[in-house]
Formats: structure tokens, sequence, C-alpha cells
């Protein structure tokens, strides 16, 4: 897959894009699940990088206060909430550049543990780890771990000069090779491009196998920050990215996450109409403010969605990987120009390598 190629799809019209995201939505996941997590931060402030969206960083002055690393029993009581307010998957988050092999490293091994005796899916993001972390989390019970791309290589830079884009790169691969599902997305609204957008999705889509998810945010900017004085992400703009995620990697979870307190209902199922199937549940997503649960349920109910079982989401995948993606496509008809409505001019690469490519 080729940046002229992602762009053509994403310059679609509107409509189109939504159709052709919504025709690979209905091909791969549940049409009207959606898969429904909690985000707890366990270890909050007081972090080393200079992330210039990030209220957690030591180097700015907002309002986080710095929290040490929550005990075992609590962090398991907030799970056990988490499953009865409905959530399937409990992601618990660090403020850490990176993970030492200390007590503190021993203690998230525990309480993965934990969780998983709760049947619940379990995702960790404690900043980067090595292969033998990776492996030992694993060996915990750890289903997935995030670790988000951000944005662009070449804007990068521009947002975080602590760690490379590299370095973020060598975790996911350690986490891949360790058998755990890679979860990694970025931040729209932080004064990049279009292109810097699609060249974030090109990187995530040429991963293999795709990541399990791939959350979405619309930047949150919060007082003290470099990014304080950002506008919201284009309502319009972030749908285009939602359903460019969906087509190009089309088992994926496509998480709408950070940035919701600022959406209407209207933007929202804009998102879930354009491939997105998987929200934070809860009042607070790390640090910033997240819609209340009953409004999220509201909202599902009203546009007839339901929570998706973590065993409904294997089994879509599982199944997905059993099938060939584009049977029903006419004998020499590309994926490429069936996303893109053949109004494109390119040469297209072979269906069953497009996806991947």
């Amino acid at each position: 897959m080729t940046l002229e190629e992602i762009r053509e799809i994403y310059n679609l019209p509107l409509t189109t894009l939504i159709f052709r995201a919504q025709q690979v939505h209905q091909k791969y996941q549940d049409p009207a699940g959606v898969q429904l997590c909690t985000l707890k931060s366990i270890k909050t402030g007081q972090c080393s990088e200079d992330c210039a969206y990030c209220p957690q960083s030591a180097r700015y002055n907002t309002f986080v206060e710095p929290e040490k690393l929550m005990n075992t029993p609590n962090i398991l009581k907030d799970a056990k909430a988490a499953k009865a307010g409905g959530a399937s998957r409990f992601c618990m988050g660090a403020a850490w550049r990176r993970v030492y092999n200390t007590n503190q490293f021993e203690n998230i091994l525990e309480t993965v543990r934990g969780v998983k005796e709760l049947d619940l899916e379990v995702c960790c993001t404690l900043g980067m780890i090595d292969s033998e972390q990776a492996v030992k989390l694993k060996e915990a019970g750890c289903d997935v771990y995030n670790h988000n791309l951000d944005t662009s290589r070449e804007y990068y830079s521009k947002i975080i000069t602590t760690r490379s884009y590299d370095d973020r790169l060598e975790t996911l691969d350690n986490v891949r090779k360790a058998g755990m599902e890679v979860c990694s997305g970025g931040i729209m609204g932080m004064g990049e491009g279009i292109d810097d957008r699609l060249k974030m999705l090109l990187e995530l889509a040429a991963m293999d196998p795709h990541p399990d998810s791939v959350p979405i945010n619309a930047l949150v900017a919060v007082e003290g920050t470099p990014l304080e004085d950002q506008e919201f992400v284009d309502s319009f703009e972030f749908v285009r990215i939602i359903a460019t995620a969906r087509i190009v990697m089309p088992k994926a979870m496509v998480r709408l996450s950070a940035g919701r307190t600022e959406m209407n209902d209207e933007m929202q199922a804009l998102c879930y109409l354009a491939g997105a199937n998987s929200i934070f549940l809860g009042d607070k997503l790390l640090t910033t403010a997240n819609p209340e649960k009953s409004d999220d349920r509201q909202l599902l109910d009203r546009l007839g969605l339901h929570p998706l079982h973590p065993d409904t989401a294997r089994a879509i995948h599982a199944k997905a990987d059993g099938d060939d993606a584009f049977a029903d496509l006419a004998e020499g008809e590309t994926y490429w120009a069936h996303a893109c409505g053949g109004d494109c001019d390119h040469e297209h690469e072979k269906t069953g390598e497009a996806v991947k490519s």
C-alpha cells in the first residue's frame, strides 16, 4: 500500500467513503457490536517524557496530582466494578517512560494475573518494554499491550523528543513476538497535516498481522501543556480517518477514544457508521474526562448497538482469518478498486496482498 493509494481512499466523497467503510465493517465485524473497555490509571503523573499533549509529564504545570502505583487489591476492586458496569476489557495505564525490573513490575504481573481471573481481557500500557518483560506479561495473562505511534514519523519530533519513533516500533515488535495482541493508534488535532495521519495509518497497516485495536484519539487540549491552544479536530476529518482505518485494517477494533466529551451524539454516530466499534466506558480516561456511562448506554440504545462480548470478537476474527475476504468480488477485481469505488487510475496490488502491503 502506498501513500497515494490511502490518500485516494481518504479523499473519496464523504458519503462514498463511509459507505465503503461500512461495507468492510459488515464483512468483518459484528455490524451492531461495540467493544466496551475501561481504562484505569494505576500510576499517575511525574512522567519524565515530554509528550506535548500529555498532562502527566513532570515537565508541565497541569492539574494532575501525582499518585504512586496502586496496590493490587484496589486495582482488582476497580476491575470488578468495570466488569459489573459492562466492560469486557480492563486496561491499566502507568505514567512511566519504560518498565524496569523492580518490585513494581512484579506487582504489575501479580495484578495482571488477578484481573485475568475475573474473566476480563487484560490490556496494559506501561511505556517501553523489552522482549523478556513482554514474555512475562504474556505469561501472567496480559492479552493486549498498548503503545501508540501518536502520529507520523515525520511529525513525531515536533511532539516528542524523549523517545524515538523506532523505540515505539521496537516495543510493538516485542509485544507481537511475545504473543500478545498489539494496540496502537494515534492522536488527531496536534497540528499535524492530513498526510501525517495517513502515514501513521500506513505504518499500522503494514504490520503483520494488523493491530488488534487501533485507538483514534482527538486531542484534548490541556492547560499547561504545549498544545493547550490547539483547536479541536475538524469533525469530518476525524470521521474520514475512522473510515480509512476501517478500510485498511478490516479486522481491527477501531476504537473511538479520547475527546468524546467534545463530540455531540451525531458526530459519534457518524464514527460508528464509519467503522468505529470500540469505546472506553467510564467517566475518566487516565486523567481526562470521558462521557458518563449512562450517556454512552443511551446513545448505543438509540443507535441500536449492543456491547460486544470478547468471545464474539474472537470468533469474528477467527472467521475472518479463515475466509477469503473478497471471495464475493468479481474475478480480477481488486480490493483497492472495491474500496475506491473504481475512481482511481493507478495500478492496484493483487487482492490478497493489498490488505497487508
